[in-house]
């Protein structure tokens, strides 16, 4: 399997019969990907005063993400997008609705977590159903790995903008503004996209007993999983560290610039690393990325400027989009058929608790011994995964040990 993809590969991918009303869809849902839950956390901390309440509301929005991916694409796999995205999303509406309420009301943290909770758990996963709808699509080869590069440029180019949106929401004259706007695009995108004809087409299946962890029963799936934990790590690390590291030069307000600083590096260089990646196997490229990634973060440890910082985060940037693309691609070597939109729900879960154990060591260490340390701390965590990853590499070249029969409800009935 070619695991490269050429200007020509990403057109053709774009314009794959179909497949242009889900991209418009999908990008109008994940926009707001990264700008709702920092929307959130600004909103309560605006209401409440306390970065300490925001920051529970926060970790709990982030907890449901964690629960719901998985949830959300076991169900997807077995029912198709449409009937599960229809579910999710309601209750989305839902748990926004009640938890500006519940803000404005002057509720306790105590009701306010647990409504969070509700928010993360029930985001749409249209990202999930997007990145399986490419393995239905379009036949296995440079074009569908076009199509997976895409979908991690895309989600680059949504942390960039989330952020900045999110801060420019926060000048109007309700503190909430950012909230309302990221969920209304979320949940207009998210119906638009399961509406689509080509997604209400996937239809349900009907699947021989899988295990009771689903894809992640899988060693090379849990290999992944792994890398992806590391990815997330690493990251969590940085992403505490440098606006810490702003506010420590005087230039609060520069965090979210500096960290935008690596998403755009990410975006250039993913879609050159998509024409020729390298190392070409899968089982190595997974630890020789991550490990890659995590020798760049060292290089954050040296600057004493903020130009300096913002140089060698640009540099640092180079290996996000390859990984997660690494990170979609293995999917198909590792799992079964019919297990995509679950598989890749573990991939966001992973990711997502590795942010959270990475940001919440990184606070403690920026706490007591300042900034770098933490980004000390994000190269040392990000090789001992990288590592492990290594070790464990014959589990993604071994790729899926037993196909897991899927048939249709219609093919079934013709039997």
């Amino acid at each position: 399997m070619s695991h490269s993809a050429r200007l020509s590969d990403y057109r053709a991918a774009l314009t794959t019969p179909g497949m242009r009303g889900p991209v418009v869809a999908s990008l109008l849902a994940r926009l707001p990907i990264a700008m709702v839950g920092l929307s959130l956390l600004l909103y309560v901390e605006r209401a409440t005063g306390s970065f300490a309440v925001a920051g529970m509301v926060s970790a709990a929005a982030l907890t449901g993400v964690a629960l719901g991916s998985v949830v959300q694409g076991r169900l997807m796999d077995r029912f198709g997008p449409t009937r599960p995205l229809l579910a999710v999303t309601g209750l989305f509406a839902f748990f926004v609705t009640v938890s500006v309420l519940a803000v404005e009301a002057g509720a306790s943290v105590f009701a306010l977590v647990p409504l969070a909770l509700g928010v993360g758990a029930t985001e749409p996963m249209v990202g999930s159903a997007s990145r399986a709808l490419w393995e239905r699509m379009v036949p296995a080869g440079p074009t569908r790995m076009a199509g997976y590069a895409y979908e991690a440029i895309s989600m680059e180019v949504f942390f960039i903008l989330g952020p900045g949106l999110a801060g420019l929401l926060l000048a109007a004259p309700w503190a909430g503004t950012g909230v309302l706007v990221g969920s209304a695009l979320m949940v207009v995108g998210a119906l638009w996209f399961a509406f689509n004809p080509v997604v209400r087409a996937w239809g349900p299946v009907v699947q021989a007993p899988r295990p009771l962890l689903g894809a992640f029963a899988y060693p090379g799936m849990r290999t992944v999983a792994l890398a992806a934990l590391g990815f997330g790590v690493t990251i969590g690390f940085v992403e505490v560290a440098v606006p810490a590291f702003a506010k420590a030069a005087g230039h609060a307000s520069m965090g979210g610039l500096m960290l935008s600083l690596w998403s755009i590096s990410s975006v250039i260089f993913g879609v050159l690393y998509g024409m020729r990646p390298w190392p070409r196997p899968m089982h190595l490229r997974l630890p020789v990325l991550l490990g890659g990634f995590a020798l760049l973060a060292f290089l954050l440890a040296i600057p004493a400027t903020l130009i300096g910082l913002g140089v060698a985060l640009f540099l640092v940037g180079t290996l996000i989009t390859p990984q997660s693309t690494a990170h979609s691609a293995a999917i198909e070597q590792v799992t079964p058929n019919g297990m995509a939109a679950e598989a890749f729900g573990w991939v966001i879960t992973s990711v997502t608790v590795g942010l959270a154990i990475g940001q919440g060591l990184s606070g403690q260490l920026i706490e007591h011994f300042g900034t770098r340390p933490a980004f000390i701390a994000s190269g040392i965590a990000g090789l001992l995964i990288a590592l492990a990853v290594w070790l464990l590499r014959g589990t993604v070249q071994r790729g899926v040990p037993a196909e897991v029969p899927v048939r249709s409800e219609m093919e079934l009935a013709a039997r």
